[in-house]
């Protein structure tokens, strides 16, 4: 199959992003066509190198979306995320993503402090 028909097939085929939880506590964030299959694999040790050695794993969160590469753009979006702001999206806390976001550190505007 050509690269753009590739491209074009990626456009038509639903996906799904999920994040497991794996015996030692740690998230595993993955996308795939095939939710169910998927996870088979990862309890099967078939999966990713980070899920193999970390069974049994378990699943916590799953978005749907009208392509797979929709679903792989918002897969390495939340594996950039922290673990307290994945486990905002795990638990439905969606007004607090936004706060999660923000940088803290001293040199921010919100949170720098003139000395006197």
């Amino acid at each position: 199959m050509s690269e753009p028909s590739r491209r074009h097939n990626s456009l038509l085929v639903k996906g799904y992003v999920y994040i497991l939880q794996c015996s030692d506590g740690s998230y595993y964030t993955g996308s795939t066509v095939d939710l169910d299959k998927r996870l088979r694999e990862h309890q099967d040790g078939k999966g990713a190198n980070h899920t193999k050695k970390r069974l049994p794993v378990k699943l916590l969160y799953a978005e749907e979306y009208l392509s797979i590469a929709m679903a792989f753009e918002r897969e390495k979006q939340i594996q950039g995320w922290s673990r307290p702001k994945k486990e905002a999206l795990i638990n439905g806390e969606f007004e607090v993503l936004p706060y999660l976001s923000e940088c803290k550190n001293e040199t921010n505007f919100k949170y720098y402090k003139e000395e006197k």
